[in-house]
């Protein structure tokens, strides 16, 4: 599989037939090491190369990945590894690694499993909308097929064994991407991530560990592992969603009670860039398409679907418009490009 195939196809978050205005998507991914081999930031060359292809005889045997690709880090270039990084396939640490390490995908994009990221295994579902539960039945079960192919680092006290400390015992991370200008303009946005962070739990951006939240698309996550069974870790954090959820829904409608002109204005200004702008850079571009994203959903803008929106989010990152473009772009040639693309995307929008 070429990662230009990729473009062709729907992200697995956004499928409009698990459409949630608020929730984006839910992910869970699973950390395991194989016993007695050093973790990948320890282990040699050799060793990496050797376990790598171990583990890709193995795939075979698992059913949920036998139509997986593999794609070999080493014969990927860089903006390659961009655009499987934006479209949440790949993460920073892989994108570092060369020889020894790839990442296999589902036709689907739903299932990925990177070997020697930090840990040897990485293995990751990811579904439109609130789907933790289910997501977790599928990746528990391929955890199951690989562990009886694969001996995996395991303690009897502390659970699985990982290179991060914070990932030991469960070795599960589940995460939850929304969308929240409602709480943005409300200006409780801060606050939401404070009492999170003192409940354990992480809030990062569209991009995960250190990015920043553009578009107001927020990921929520646990952050220990240890101690906790699995289940709960998925409970807790269904919980805490649902209750940030009802906040960003009493957000919006505190805004149209009190605020209708000022969300007006706000929507209508995103959408008079948009349409009309020649130059736009990547955090513009999110911004402006998050607040037209919300006159969509309450109601003051027509003419474009919401997924439409979602794709367009995607499309215009670096590292795809450059690949739709099919060159390499300077970031002045690449805000031109994306201009033009939102321009032409969103020609038939109309605002009540």
């Amino acid at each position: 599989m070429k990662v230009e195939e990729l473009l062709a196809r729907q992200g697995a978050w956004l499928s409009p037939k698990k459409f949630d205005g608020t929730i984006i998507s839910s992910r869970l991914r699973l950390a395991r090491n194989i016993r007695g081999v050093a973790f990948p930031g320890w282990a040699g060359a050799r060793e990496s190369a050797s376990l790598c292809e171990e583990i890709r005889n193995t795939i075979s045997s698992v059913q949920a990945l036998r139509d997986a690709e593999f794609l070999h880090t080493g014969d990927l270039d860089g903006l390659d590894k961009l655009v499987l990084h934006e479209r949440q396939l790949l993460s920073p640490e892989l994108m570092e690694r060369d020889n020894g390490s790839g990442v296999f995908i589902t036709p689907d994009q739903r299932i990925v499993l990177m070997i020697n990221e930090e840990d040897h295994i990485r293995l990751q579902v990811i579904s439109p909308g609130m789907d933790l539960m289910k997501g977790w039945e599928m990746i528990s079960s391929i955890d199951d097929e690989l562990e009886e192919v694969l001996e995996y680092a395991f303690s009897p006290e502390l659970g699985y064994l990982t290179a991060c400390p914070t990932n030991v015992g469960t070795g599960l991370r589940a995460s939850v991407m929304m969308h929240l200008p409602g709480m943005h303009l409300m200006k409780e946005i801060d606050p939401m991530i404070r009492g999170l962070n003192k409940m354990g739990y992480a809030v990062r951006g569209i991009s995960g560990e250190g990015s920043e939240a553009f578009g107001n698309m927020f990921q929520i996550s646990n952050q220990m592992t240890l101690g906790y069974s699995e289940e709960s870790i998925i409970q807790s954090l269904t919980i805490i969603v649902d209750e940030v959820k009802n906040h960003e829904n009493n957000a919006r409608d505190q805004l149209m009670d009190d605020k209708q002109e000022y969300i007006r204005d706000y929507v209508g200004r995103s959408m008079g860039v948009l349409l009309h702008a020649h130059l736009l850079s990547s955090k513009e571009a999110l911004d402006l398409l998050s607040a037209f994203r919300l006159g969509l959903e309450i109601g003051m803008l027509s003419g474009i679907q919401i997924p439409q929106i979602d794709e367009l989010m995607l499309l215009t990152q670096a590292g795809h418009l450059q690949k739709i473009e099919g060159k390499v772009l300077s970031p002045d040639h690449r805000d031109r490009a994306r201009a033009r693309v939102i321009r032409e995307r969103l020609k038939d929008a109309l605002m009540y």
